[in-house]
């Protein structure tokens, strides 16, 4: 359980990407969070990745999750919107998904190996 000076930390942290949710720019990274997705390991992904946006300051990032992406086989997945493009991750954890921030959102490059393609 969360005691009330957390969760009105994490309340103030998320007062600021209330804004971009009517933004069409900026760079919107979504995790499949459905049941087979939290099943394959899901949850710590989104949590890394929404510390790592964090704690570099991303202003223009949103990490977001939705429901069934519809690769269940491939969960973890995360998609990468950004310049108008989408970047497909699977079989994604933690440390991919930190990695996924630093490479491909903070220095533009994409991490192939990690992209559906890679993986089919």
């Amino acid at each position: 359980m969360k005691t009330i000076e957390e969760l009105k930390a994490i309340r103030e942290r998320m007062k600021g990407n209330v804004g971009m949710r009517d933004s069409e720019k900026g760079t919107h990274i979504v995790v499949g969070m459905a049941t087979c997705g939290i099943a394959a390991g899901a949850r710590p992904v989104l949590n890394a990745m929404s510390e790592e946006v964090a704690k570099r300051g991303l202003q223009d990032v949103m990490v977001t999750q939705t429901g069934c992406i519809g690769l269940c086989r491939l969960e973890p997945i995360v998609e990468v919107y950004r310049d108008g493009e989408k970047t497909t991750y699977v079989k994604m954890d933690a440390e991919k998904g930190r990695r996924v921030i630093v490479d491909h959102i903070v220095n533009g490059n994409v991490v192939t190996e990690y992209t559906i393609g890679a993986n089919e």
